[in-house]
């Protein structure tokens, strides 16, 4: 829900006497529009978030650890100068605006000051301005005189609320039934456009209680009603948190700050997967590409190596007409005795050089040719090698489904040297689960990742069987036996998840090789994920994720 006056009243309403008596322990700043402080309350420890961002605006409560940068922004370093141990003496909203006024009392060892954060939500033109005595200190989008803009918004001069929008106050009923005089149209957009605070959103839940017949009094009423919490969703997936609604598909809660903070976590969590998905696909991808390249000028180098047994063969021809031949030739005529048609070869001759010297020209260019043929069947074995391996880690970006697992596939990546370590202090995140299934007393669990799936190998037992998808990159999986014998319809389910998380999910009869784990080795400075196995039979599976088993 968009944070417009008619949701933020309600926030506040809940903020307020949670956060008012707190005292400011840190501030943060982790994204440039975004601010957080973390404040010590008689409820325990709470981080406030103040987003000026053009999507997502607001003013919640968070849970996320987010990465905050080694050098803080000069905003930042200005509310810690001024702000940090400040005690809030109170939270309010102005009028039925989008603007919010959080009051502190900074003590110092010789002086005591009042000092006022104003948050203002209200989407692209959302800002934060710190305020003393009426006079700006600072703002997180600061204006210049320079800009053609309704207000000033720098340090020293005077802070001045937005121009009126000369709408309805839905506070005042006798306001609002003079505006609704003027009704027509469309009863969401008319509330929209001619009613203070309440964005189109909300003026739809509005209308979908009371249809379009909706009066000023129904509105009055709707605003001041006590609030009913809830996150709606569309396709089994969060769509908006609200403060009340008439949809039957939402989750209900307590309050509006905690389904607020599970909202907006949820965003967070998608955004930043998303995020993190296509900045390691692009860093893989290029690699990708690079090794491709790099492979196929070495296949290109090893077709003309394909001549090194003609060069050899010229060689010998030379030598054995030795006796005909003279220096000053530039070439002649030879007799292929090593065909059985016996047909002619020109040979090519450096009228400079004796025969035998030419001959040897021949041998050494030989010699060469044979040299580089080895050394580049060793490098496109290699290349093919790192090529698989780096297909393999595309496959778990492709297959990821939590952040956990995309931040330790750039664990992995960084390990390699492929992407830069990410600047900045976060506490370090501790290993993901695997993925855990429980069919018919048998635990199965899944890698989700290279590092899962060498962790996986160190965990599991040699009597323990280890799936993995055959001419397909995928997760290991394991069936933990306890020293019992594995019926047929586990196996079947674990193949059929083994083939769901790999390169072949959108086909059908996947090849899954299955054997028991002491047969299955790691060897010895081979990439992350890399095994070899042994006495395994292979399942043919249909891809299922198998949701309903997870553990």
């Amino acid at each position: 829900m968009p944070q417009d006056a008619f949701t933020l009243k309600h926030v506040i309403q809940e903020l307020a006497p949670l956060l008012i008596g707190g005292k400011i322990s840190k501030i943060n700043q982790p994204e440039k529009d975004e601010l957080t402080l973390i404040i010590y309350t008689k409820k325990g420890t709470v981080k406030l978030e103040i987003s000026a961002q053009a999507q997502n605006n607001r003013i919640s409560l968070s849970n996320e650890e987010k990465l905050n940068p080694i050098n803080a922004p000069n905003f930042c370093m200005l509310c810690r100068k001024h702000l940090q141990n400040a005690q809030i003496l109170a939270v309010e909203q102005i009028g039925f605006e989008r603007i919010v006024r959080f009051d502190f009392l900074c003590s110092s060892d010789f002086s005591d000051s009042k000092v006022s954060l104003y948050a203002e939500i209200m989407g692209k033109y959302s800002n934060i301005i710190l305020v003393e005595n009426g006079i700006i200190l600072g703002a997180l989008k600061s204006t210049s005189l320079e800009e053609n803009t309704k207000r000033i918004l720098f340090s020293g001069a005077k802070y001045a609320l937005p121009s009126p929008q000369g709408k309805a106050n839905p506070l005042n009923l006798d306001e609002l039934e003079n505006a609704f005089l003027q009704k027509s149209g469309d009863t969401a957009k008319f509330i929209c456009a001619k009613i203070e605070g309440i964005a189109y959103s909300s003026a739809l839940e509005m209308v979908e209680k009371y249809g379009e017949g909706l009066t000023a009094k129904n509105l009055y009423d709707y605003i001041l009603a006590k609030p009913s919490p809830c996150i709606v969703y569309e396709k089994g997936e969060m769509k908006d948190f609200k403060v009340r609604s008439e949809n039957s598909n939402k989750k209900c809660f307590d309050s509006l700050l905690e389904a607020q903070t599970e909202y907006y976590s949820f965003v967070y969590q998608k955004k930043t997967f998303e995020a993190q998905k296509r900045k390691l696909e692009v860093a893989l991808l290029n690699k990708i590409k690079k090794v491709e390249k790099k492979l196929a000028l070495m296949r290109q180098k090893l077709l003309e190596c394909d001549e090194a047994d003609e060069i050899k063969l010229k060689g010998e021809l030379i030598t054995a007409n030795i006796y005909l031949l003279q220096k000053g030739m530039k070439g002649f005529e030879a007799t292929n005795y090593y065909k059985e048609d016996c047909p002619k070869i020109k040979i090519e001759l450096d009228s400079n050089l004796t025969p035998a010297q030419n001959a040897q020209r021949y041998y050494k260019r030989y010699a060469k040719l044979k040299r580089t043929l080895e050394n580049l069947l060793i490098q496109i074995a290699d290349c093919e090698d790192e090529l698989l391996y780096l297909n393999s880690i595309k496959s778990n970006i492709y297959s990821a489904e939590l952040l956990i697992d995309l931040l330790e596939t750039e664990e992995e990546l960084v390990e390699i040297g492929f992407i830069k370590k990410a600047d900045g202090k976060k506490k370090k995140q501790q290993a993901c689960p695997f993925r855990s299934y429980n069919y018919l007393g048998f635990k199965i669990l899944a890698g989700r990742n290279n590092l899962q799936n060498d962790r996986l190998l160190k965990e599991i037992l040699g009597e323990d069987i280890w799936l993995h998808t055959q001419k397909y990159h995928s997760s290991h999986l394991a069936i933990i036996t306890e020293g019992r014998a594995v019926p047929d319809e586990v196996i079947k389910v674990a193949a059929e998840i083994c083939a769901y998380y790999s390169d072949g999910r959108d086909g059908s009869k996947i090849p899954v090789d299955y054997t028991f784990k002491r047969f299955v080795k790691k060897p010895p400075k081979k990439a992350r994920g890399f095994v070899i196995y042994t006495d395994y039979k292979t399942a043919l599976a249909e891809p299922n994720a198998h949701e309903e088993l997870k553990i």
